[in-house]
C-alpha cells in the first residue's frame, strides 16, 4: 500500500525522487530566511541552518504520516467494506510511506555533515532509537486521527493548521536555549516530540549523547500513544462499515 501510494505520486520517477529531496530542503531554506529576518540582525546561533534542516526532515516524517493517516480509513471505504484484513494497516501504511520518503533525506544530511563540520561520533548512532520513537509517535497519532476522521469528517480540514502550530511549538525553527524558562516545560515535556527533537538536535548538531530524561520522555509518549491509538482504533473498528 505504501509503495502504491508513492508510485501514484510519481515518486518512483527520477524527477519524483528529486522533488522528494528538494521539497524539505526548500522548506528549510524558506523557514531559515524567515527566522533570520525575525531575528532583526541579532546574533545567529552556530549551526542554526543545519539544525533547522535536520529537524524539518524528521518533523515532516511525523506530520506527513499523521496528515495522510487521517484520511486512510475514509478513503479506503470500499476496501474496508468488501475485504477482510486488519484495518489498522491503513493508518500504519501512511507511516511506512512517509518513512520511505524520509530515508533519502538522511543521505542528504550525511553530505551536509562534512561540509559544515558537524561533529560525528558514537553519539550519532543514537538517532536510530530516536527514529524508532518518532515512528511510534507517528503511528499512535495516525491511528487516533484516522479513527476520529470517520466520525468528524472536517478534521482533515483543521489538521494542517494544528500541525503548523505544532511545528511552531516544537524546537525546530529555534534552539531550546532561546525559549523562555516558563515555556520550556510545555515545549519539551508536554509536546509528544519535544524531548525527541531535543535529542535529535543533540546527537546531530551539538555532538552530545541525549540524556536519559530525553529517552524516557520520548519512550513514554511513543508507547503511550501506540497503546491509546491502537485501543481506540480497535474499539471503534466495528463502526467503520456503518459510518462509511
Amino acid at each position: 500500500m505504501a509503495r502504491t501510494a508513492m508510485r501514484a505520486q510519481h515518486l518512483d520517477t527520477t524527477f519524483g525522487r528529486l522533488w522528494l529531496l528538494l521539497n524539505p530542503l526548500l522548506l528549510a531554506g524558506v523557514y531559515f530566511i524567515l527566522v533570520d529576518i525575525l531575528r532583526r540582525g541579532h546574533h545567529r546561533p552556530a549551526h542554526l541552518l543545519e539544525h533547522l534542516i535536520a529537524c524539518i526532515f524528521i518533523y515532516y516524517f511525523v506530520s506527513g504520516s499523521v496528515r495522510a493517516g487521517a484520511k486512510t480509513v475514509t478513503k479506503g471505504g470500499k476496501l474496508v467494506l468488501n475485504t477482510a484484513f486488519p484495518r489498522m494497516l491503513l493508518p500504519l501504511s501512511s507511516v511506512l510511506e512517509h518513512f520511505l520518503r524520509f530515508l533519502p533525506t538522511l543521505g542528504i544530511f550525511a553530505i551536509i555533515i562534512p561540509i559544515t563540520g558537524l561533529p560525528v561520533g558514537t553519539y550519532t548512532l543514537t538517532v536510530i532509537p530516536l527514529i524508532i520513537l518518532f515512528a511510534g509517535v507517528a503511528a499512535g497519532l495516525s491511528m487516533l486521527v484516522a479513527t476520529a476522521q470517520v466520525y468528524f469528517r472536517d478534521l482533515a480540514q483543521f489538521l494542517p493548521y494544528m500541525l503548523r502550530i505544532w511545528l511552531y511549538l516544537t524546537p525546530i525553527l529555534y534552539f531550546l536555549d532561546s525559549v523562555p524558562e516558563r515555556y520550556k516545560f510545555v515545549v519539551v515535556w508536554l509536546n509528544p516530540i519535544g524531548a525527541l527533537m531535543i535529542g535529535w538536535s543533540d546527537a546531530l548538531i551539538k555532538g552530545i549523547t541525549p540524556g536519559i530524561k530525553i529517552f524516557a520522555a520520548g519512550t513514554g509518549w511513543a508507547v503511550g500513544l501506540l497503546i491509546i491509538g491502537s485501543l481506540f482504533f480497535m474499539s471503534r473498528e466495528r463502526d467503520f462499515a456503518v459510518r462509511l
